[in-house]
C-alpha cells in the first residue's frame, strides 16, 4: 500500500506544480504581449510620423513639417552645410516652402526602430527645381527620438549620390 500512496502523492504534487506553473504563465505571457503591443503601437506611430515628415516637405506644409522636428534638431545638407534648431532649419529652408516649385521624391531603403526610443530611416531621394534645371539625388538618413508621446526628427543628413 505504501508504494501506491507515494505514487499518488507524487502525482498530486506534480499536478499541483503544473497547475501553479500554468497559472503563472499567463501573467508572463501578458507582460510579453503588452511589450509587443507597445512596440507595435510605437512602430505604427513611427510609420505615421515619417510619412508626415516626408509628405509635408513635399507638399510645402511648413507648419506641419516644422512641428515634426525637435527643438535642437540638426540638418546637414548634401553640400556639407549644417544648421541646428527647429526654427533655424525652417528659416533656411523657407524658400522651398514659399517657392512651391521644387519636386521631392523618395524611396525608403531601410529602417530600424528601437521600441519607443529611437528610429532611423534611410531614403534614396531626389530634389529638383525644374525652372533652374537643378536636380540632386541623395541618400537621406533621418533619425528620430520619441519624446512626450510622439516621434520627432533630431538629425537629417543628406549625402549626395555620386554622378547625379
Amino acid at each position: 500500500r505504501k508504494p501506491v500512496q507515494t505514487k499518488t502523492r507524487l502525482a498530486i504534487t506534480g499536478l499541483a506544480l503544473v497547475a501553479a506553473a500554468s497559472a503563472a504563465t499567463p501573467a508572463v505571457a501578458d507582460g510579453g504581449a503588452e511589450q509587443r503591443q507597445s512596440e507595435l503601437r510605437c512602430a505604427h506611430q513611427f510609420d505615421e510620423a515619417q510619412r508626415v515628415d516626408m509628405e509635408s516637405f513635399r507638399d510645402y506644409d511648413l507648419p506641419t513639417w516644422t512641428a515634426g522636428h525637435d527643438d535642437d534638431a540638426i540638418t546637414v545638407l548634401a553640400q556639407g552645410v549644417w544648421f541646428q534648431g527647429r526654427e533655424r532649419i525652417a528659416e533656411v529652408l523657407r524658400g522651398h516652402f514659399e517657392g512651391r516649385e521644387a519636386t521631392w521624391t523618395w524611396t525608403e531603403l531601410t529602417r530600424a526602430v528601437d521600441g519607443c526610443r529611437t528610429a532611423t530611416i534611410l531614403y534614396d531621394a531626389t530634389y529638383a527645381v525644374p525652372s533652374t534645371g537643378f536636380r540632386q539625388r541623395a541618400y537621406v538618413s533621418v533619425t528620430y527620438t520619441y519624446k512626450r508621446g510622439k516621434w520627432l526628427s533630431v538629425i537629417d543628413q543628406s549625402t549626395r549620390v555620386a554622378g547625379t
